[in-house]
């Protein structure tokens, strides 16, 4: 099965964790992915503070091909990620069961400030 998910082409999908602002949001923060189709998810924390990328149903909906930060490849189930200020990673995966799954930063009150989205997976 692997290797007929590896010959899908990749739907680019960029994501901010914040803003240089500073403001507690993602933008944007919902997301439509169709089942089967392969995505690159680039995150990017342009505020002056960490953030989390947090959404651990969905991830176990899905098929983690790779995460990339930097000179680091991490392979297997992701449930969460930190970006730093000024951080980037790439999230390569394949959405397989639908669904509507919460996204939020875990960092103590910036779900509650509205740091919060929608990640939806449709046949």
């Amino acid at each position: 099965m692997l290797s007929a998910q590896a010959n899908i082409d990749i739907e680019t999908v960029n994501i901010s964790l914040g803003n240089a602002q500073g403001e507690l949001k993602f933008i944007p923060n919902k997301f439509q992915f169709r089942k089967g189709q392969k995505y690159k998810l680039i995150l990017n924390n342009p505020s002056p503070e960490k953030h989390y990328f947090t959404a651990k149903d969905f991830a176990d909906a899905s098929w983690t091909q790779k995460v990339q930060a930097g000179k680091v490849e991490i392979k297997g189930a992701i449930h969460e990620l930190e970006l730093k200020p000024e951080g980037v990673a790439d999230w390569v995966f394949i959405p397989e069961k639908e669904g509507i799954y919460e996204l939020y930063c875990s960092i103590a009150g910036h779900k509650q400030a509205g740091m919060t989205g929608q990640l939806i997976i449709n046949n």
